[in-house]
């Protein structure tokens, strides 16, 4: 798999690179995103950005924003600093406290 795939469904991103980015193990990052803890948010592109897609992830207050082609090359990827996007929801609920990462 290239670092990001395309397919029918959306966007699969390698966990390497938000592993790299947020300063995880490549294990954890699945589990973090199933919890609610690492969020995702895909963008298409419109006139001048057609044929691009820029995913932007979230995890505590760090984010990493990948601008990738319509074949999943990453032609751009910056990291920030950025408001927490883990919802109250993910927090408190008494199911998402049950799972052990």
């Amino acid at each position: 798999m290239t670092l990001v795939e395309v397919n029918a469904d959306g966007f699969v991103v390698d966990a390497l690179v938000l592993a790299e980015a947020f300063a995880l193990e490549p294990g954890d990052v699945q589990k973090l995103m199933r919890i609610g803890e690492i969020t995702s948010l895909s963008e298409t592109g419109i006139g001048e950005d057609a044929g691009r897609s820029r995913l932007t992830f979230h995890y505590g207050d760090r984010a990493v924003r990948l601008v990738v082609d319509q074949s999943g090359v990453i032609l751009k990827k910056t990291s920030f600093t950025a408001r927490s996007r883990t919802s109250a929801l993910a927090k408190n609920s008494p199911e998402l406290q049950r799972k052990n990462l």
